[in-house]
C-alpha cells in the first residue's frame, strides 16, 4: 500500500518503526470522506478485508495507541474530541 502519510523507509527500504501496515490503512480510511451510508463499510470489508465490527474495534484500539498519534496526529485527535463527545453525552 502506498500512503503518502507513511514514514520514510529507513536505508535498508523497509518501513520505518511504527505502525503496522493494517494499522496504518485503518488511520488511512478514516481520512476519507464518505459519499453515502454504507459506503465507508462496503470499502472496510472489501479493502481491508474485515468486518466492520472488527474495524471499529481495531480503530477504537489505535486512538489510544502512541504511535497512531505519531502517525497521523490529526485524525487521532478528531476521532478523540468525537469519542470524547460521545461519553460526555451518554
Amino acid at each position: 500500500m502506498n500512503d503518502p502519510a507513511a514514514p520514510p523507509p529507513d536505508a535498508a527500504g523497509s518501513p520505518a518503526p511504527g505502525l503496522p501496515d493494517r494499522d496504518r490503512a485503518v488511520l488511512a480510511m478514516e481520512r476519507r470522506s464518505w459519499s453515502g451510508p454504507g459506503a465507508k463499510e462496503r470499502a472496510v470489508r472489501e479493502q481491508l478485508g474485515m468486518s466492520p465490527v472488527r474495524y471499529y474495534q481495531l480503530l477504537n484500539a489505535l486512538l489510544d495507541d502512541p504511535r497512531a498519534l505519531a502517525h497521523d496526529p490529526v485524525t487521532v485527535n478528531r476521532l478523540r474530541r468525537v469519542r470524547d463527545e460521545k461519553r460526555t453525552r451518554r
